[in-house]
C-alpha cells in the first residue's frame, strides 16, 4: 500500500473523531455558583430598597423565571422552558436553529434586563450591582473558554429572552394598582393598621444603611436628624410615583395584590382557603373563642418561643421578608445539594413561582375577610395589657402570609430534594440571629407556623389553614414540566 493512500486511510478513518472534537463544548459547565450569585444578590436588593413582601416576590418570579429560561436556552441543560405552561406566557424566542448558546450567558443577559427594569425606579447602585454582576458573568464564561461567536449569540438571545419576558411581566396588572386608591375601613368588626413608625426600627446591614427618619416614611435623606454615619452612607430614594415602593407601615401593604395575574394557580381564589369565623365579641360565639384560644397560647412565651418568633419575623427594611427567608435557604441548598447551575436556576425558579403564586393567592383573601388582627381584639376584649412580640404587619390578618408562602416553598423543595436530611438556616446570622437546625424542610415549615402565633399576629386557623392554601399552591408549582424527557 501507498504511503499517499495509508495516509487517507488513517484520515479517514480519524474524521470522526476530529468532527465530534470539533463540535465538543471548549468550555466547561457553568459553575453553579452563577445561579447563587444573583440570589445572594437579590436578597441584598430586597433589603437596601425596602421591599415589601408583595412587591419582592413579584422580582424574584419574573428574574428567577429569566434566568431558568436563560439555561433552557442551551441544549446540553436538559431543561425544557417553560413558555406555554405559565399564564399569559405563550411563546419565548427560540435560540438560534442549529448553533449552541451558552446558558450561563443567555441567563446573565437577560436577568440584567429584567432586573434594570423591575429595578429602574429603585436606587442607581442596585443597577450598577446588576450591571456588574451580568458583565462579570460573561466574562467569566468567555474565560473558561466559550467562543466569540457563540458568546455573541449568546448575549443577542438573552437580549431577546429579557425584552420578551418584560413585556409579558408589563400585562400582569401590577403597574395598573400603582394608581389605585383604597378607603380604609372604620368598622371595627374589620382590620384596621395598628401599626405606627416608631416600631419599626431599621438595622446597619452590612455597611449599607437604613437609616430612616420617622418623619419621613419614604426614607427620604433628612440631615439634620440623621448621624454622620448616615449623611454619608444612606442613599436618598425620588419622593413621588414609584413602580417601586418602600415598605412603609403606617400604609395598608398592596390591598389590591389579589388582582394580579397569577403565575400557575387559576387565579388568586384557586386554593382559597375557607372563609374564617364572623367576628363576634360575645361569649361563646368562634371568634371570641379563636382569639381566647390564641391568649391561652401567646399568655407565657418561653423564651425559646420568643427566638422563634424573632427568627422568622422577616420585618421588611430589617431581615427582608417571608419569602426571600426561602429564596436564603434555595442559596444555602446550592452548595450543600451539590447542584449543578441548570438545577439551581430550576430551583430558584419554581421556588420563587410557588411564593408569588401564595401571596396573590393569600391577598385575595387577606382583603376580601378583611379579620382583625389579634392585638386589636384581645386589648379591646380580653386583656388592655396585651403586648405582640413583633410589630404587626400593616394587612389583614387571614390567612398567614408566612404560612402560605412557606408550606408552598417546602413542597417545592420537598420535591426537588427530599425531605430526610437536616439543615442549619444560617439566613438571619448577618442581623445577629445564630442558625436553627431544622430535621427537615417540613419541620422548619412547621415552627414558621408557630412563630406567628408566639409572635401575636395569627390566630390559630390563619397558620393551620394558610399552610393547606399554600401546600395546594406548591402542588400545582409542581406539576410544571421542567426537564426535558429522556
Amino acid at each position: 500500500m501507498s504511503r499517499a493512500l495509508r495516509a487517507r486511510r488513517v484520515g479517514a478513518a480519524l474524521l470522526p473523531f476530529v468532527l465530534v472534537a470539533g463540535c465538543e463544548r471548549a468550555a466547561p459547565a457553568p459553575d453553579p455558583q452563577l445561579v447563587a450569585q444573583w440570589t445572594r444578590s437579590s436578597l441584598a436588593f430586597v433589603r437596601s430598597e425596602r421591599l415589601g413582601p408583595p412587591v419582592a416576590a413579584r422580582i424574584s418570579a419574573y428574574a428567577a423565571v429569566a434566568l431558568f429560561e436563560g439555561y433552557a436556552a442551551d441544549g446540553r441543560s436538559g431543561l425544557r422552558s417553560l413558555a406555554g405552561q405559565l399564564n399569559g406566557l405563550a411563546a419565548l424566542p427560540a435560540p438560534p436553529a442549529g448553533e449552541a448558546v451558552d446558558g450561563a450567558i443567555v441567563a446573565a443577559v437577560a436577568e440584567r434586563l429584567v432586573l434594570d427594569s423591575l429595578f429602574r425606579d429603585g436606587f442607581a447602585s442596585t443597577r450598577r450591582t446588576v450591571d456588574s454582576l451580568a458583565s462579570a458573568q460573561v466574562a467569566a464564561r468567555t474565560a473558561a473558554g466559550v467562543g466569540d461567536e457563540e458568546r455573541a449569540r449568546s448575549e443577542a438571545h438573552g437580549a431577546a429572552l429579557g425584552a420578551a419576558l418584560l413585556a409579558w411581566a408589563a400585562e400582569d396588572g401590577y403597574y395598573a394598582t400603582r394608581s389605585m386608591t383604597w378607603t380604609p375601613s372604620t368598622k371595627q368588626s374589620e382590620w384596621q393598621n395598628t401599626a405606627t413608625l416608631d416600631q419599626y426600627v431599621p438595622q446597619t446591614l452590612s455597611m449599607q444603611s437604613d437609616f430612616v427618619a420617622t418623619g419621613n416614611p419614604n426614607v427620604r435623606l433628612d440631615a439634620e436628624s440623621a448621624s454622620e454615619k448616615g449623611v454619608f452612607t444612606n442613599r436618598p430614594k425620588a419622593a413621588g410615583a414609584t413602580t417601586l415602593p418602600s415598605f412603609n407601615p403606617v400604609k395598608p401593604t398592596e390591598p389590591f395584590w389579589g388582582t394580579l395575574r397569577t403565575f400557575v394557580i387559576r387565579d388568586g381564589d384557586e386554593c382559597a382557603p375557607p372563609p374564617p369565623p364572623a367576628y363576634s365579641e360575645a361569649k361563646g360565639s368562634a371568634f371570641r373563642a379563636m382569639a381566647e384560644q390564641f391568649h391561652d397560647s401567646v399568655r407565657d412565651l418561653t423564651a425559646e418561643q420568643k427566638q422563634v418568633a424573632l427568627f422568622w419575623a422577616d420585618n421588611p427594611v430589617a431581615t427582608g421578608t417571608p419569602g426571600f427567608h426561602w429564596i436564603s435557604v434555595v442559596n444555602q441548598m446550592i452548595a450543600r445539594r451539590g447542584l449543578t447551575a441548570p438545577q439551581a436556576a430550576e430551583l430558584y425558579a419554581l421556588t420563587s413561582l410557588a411564593i408569588a403564586d401564595a401571596f396573590i393567592g393569600c391577598w385575595k383573601e387577606k382583603y376580601r375577610s378583611m379579620v382583625v388582627r389579634p392585638v386589636a381584639y384581645v386589648n379591646r376584649v380580653l386583656d388592655p395589657a396585651y403586648r405582640t412580640v413583633i410589630p404587626t404587619p400593616p394587612f389583614p390578618e387571614y390567612p398567614s402570609g408566612h404560612s402560605v408562602q412557606s408550606a408552598a416553598a417546602v413542597s417545592v423543595l420537598i420535591k426537588a430534594l427530599g425531605d430526610t436530611i437536616a439543615f442549619d438556616d444560617s439566613t438571619q446570622v448577618d442581623v445577629g440571629q445564630p442558625p436553627r437546625r431544622f430535621a427537615s424542610f417540613t419541620a422548619a415549615r412547621d415552627e414558621v407556623a408557630w412563630s406567628r402565633v408566639w409572635a401575636g399576629v395569627h390566630y390559630l386557623p390563619a397558620v393551620v389553614d394558610g399552610m393547606v392554601q399554600g401546600e395546594c399552591i406548591g402542588a400545582r408549582i409542581n406539576g410544571l414540566r421542567t426537564r426535558v424527557a429522556p
